[in-house]
């Protein structure tokens, strides 16, 4: 692994000689010509469940700007998470390695990368993109390893440790030094216990869509991937009083969670809308690729209330269908057909090399990851190469093949048709004992035992 990241950042160092040469060199300037490389918006809210947005079938929280997206790109009917919870699911698709290789598998919150991990960002760093990303973290604390500044990310400003992000009053930190926010103001707020509220603290969501905004002005003449896993609709379940998205729900019947977490969900969905019409007043909107997913499903306290999860069983850290499967929308204008509905079965550990073929850059990707890309669906072109499997761990183990999925451990495997039976009611491994076996050879395959790592524990508030 030690030579993969030598390899990456040897890499980029050239990458930088071939840049100076070009200001120098205008022929080789044309021969390297940096617009060619699509801007990526990757856009992750957290726990937020399939049915949560209208154009997945929610009847109950309005998100127009996400389903104007989806009518305007590509909607994916089967992507997965790459894990049912938050570090290992950032895990997945940092590196493009599934649940079974990939190194933060621990939902802990202190577990970080190993310095020889490489991630996205450090691979698209050597096709000459800017960096960033703002949100929530989750792979490595402020000022230690595996902190995003020391991933690849020429800037990170958010939550590190994601124990830290289970509040919206609070600091957060830009590249691993505190950041205070002031211009405190009123909220609505359930379950604020779950994280103290600090006098004059701004509204921590604010704060990372301005950064977020920030990023693509400024890097707006030059490729650029900016990582947003954004925090909303995670508990607590805060937001403030004066949001417009609050006055849709306040005085709906519901639970308080429930209000709460679709004014958050309609929250995102304004701010998904301001980022796609800046970039048409940047002039970068064709040059630009955006994704927008979430990071597992809806969590307990919500997801019957909203019918996050329709007729899905499970919810977040489940490994059934409710847990894992996530609502996908890709959008790049004139070069994604708007209006297209894929049902191809994709997960996290696909981003890197999709993205990195977007770059140019597939050589750089490490040779032994379980993505694959999935440009030639998104493109309409060439030969779309599938996965044997989908794997995921989370107390027991799960495999798709195909449309079939099985669950448990590789000796007892439970096995559903997902193409009949998506609701995962109905075991036919006695039926199929040849699919069953078939399932639980893979399990036994997929799974290696991680490396040991020191687990830095949950925030405390202390400084590094």
């Amino acid at each position: 692994m030690q030579n993969k990241k030598q390899f990456v950042r040897q890499s980029a160092a050239v990458l930088m000689a071939c840049g100076l040469i070009a200001s120098l060199l205008p022929g080789f300037a044309a021969a390297q010509d940096q617009s060619a490389k699509p801007n990526t918006i990757f856009i992750m809210v957290d726990d937020m469940g399939y049915h949560d947005l209208g154009c997945f079938g929610s009847k109950k929280i309005l998100t127009p700007n996400i389903d104007k997206m989806c009518v305007e790109g590509m909607k994916f009917t089967d992507c997965y998470s790459g894990a049912p919870n938050c570090a290992p699911a950032r895990s997945t698709l940092m590196t493009g390695y599934h649940k079974g290789h990939t190194p933060v598998r621990s939902n802990t919150g202190g577990v970080p990368l190993f310095p020889e991990d490489v991630t996205v960002a450090e691979v698209l760093k050597t096709a000459g993109y800017a960096t960033g990303g703002f949100g929530k973290w989750g792979l490595g604390n402020q000022g230690r390893d595996g902190a995003a500044e020391r991933q690849g990310f020429d800037v990170f400003f958010g939550y590190y440790n994601q124990w830290h992000a289970h509040t919206y009053y609070t600091h957060l930190y830009r590249n691993s030094e505190r950041v205070d926010l002031n211009e405190r103001r009123p909220h609505y707020s359930f379950f604020a216990n779950r994280g103290k509220v600090e006098k004059d603290t701004r509204y921590t969501h604010y704060a990372i869509f301005d950064e977020t905004v920030k990023f693509i002005k400024e890097n707006k003449d030059r490729p650029f991937f900016c990582y947003a896993p954004w925090t909303p609709p995670h508990a607590a379940y805060q937001i403030p009083e004066d949001d417009p998205a609050w006055a849709l729900y306040k005085d709906k019947p519901w639970d308080e969670p429930a209000k709460v977490s679709a004014a958050m969900v309609s929250m995102v969905d304004r701010h998904v809308g301001e980022i796609l019409a800046l970039l048409k007043t940047l002039g970068i909107d064709e040059k630009t690729i955006v994704f927008f997913t979430s990071d597992n499903g809806a969590t307990r306290e919500v997801y019957e209330a909203l019918n996050s999860c329709g007729e899905m069983s499970g919810f977040k850290g489940t490994l059934n269908e409710g847990g894992i499967r996530v609502p996908m929308i890709v959008r790049w204008p004139g070069r994604i057909k708007p209006g297209q509905v894929s049902d191809l079965p994709w997960y996290f550990p696909d981003v890197m090399p999709t993205l990195a073929q977007l770059a140019g850059v597939s050589a750089e990707v490490p040779k032994d990851i379980d993505g694959i890309s999935i440009i030639p669906t998104l493109l309409g072109k060439g030969k779309q190469e599938t996965h044997k499997y989908l794997f995921w761990q989370e107390n027991g183990q799960a495999v798709r093949m195909g449309h079939w999925k099985g669950i448990g451990m590789p000796e007892a495997v439970k096995l559903y048709d997902l193409s009949k039976d998506i609701a995962e009611k109905n075991d036919l491994a006695a039926q199929h004992p040849d699919i069953a076996k078939q399932i639980g050879d893979f399990m036994a395959e997929a799974w290696v035992t991680p490396r040991s790592q020191q687990d830095d524990g949950k925030y405390t508030g202390r400084e590094p």
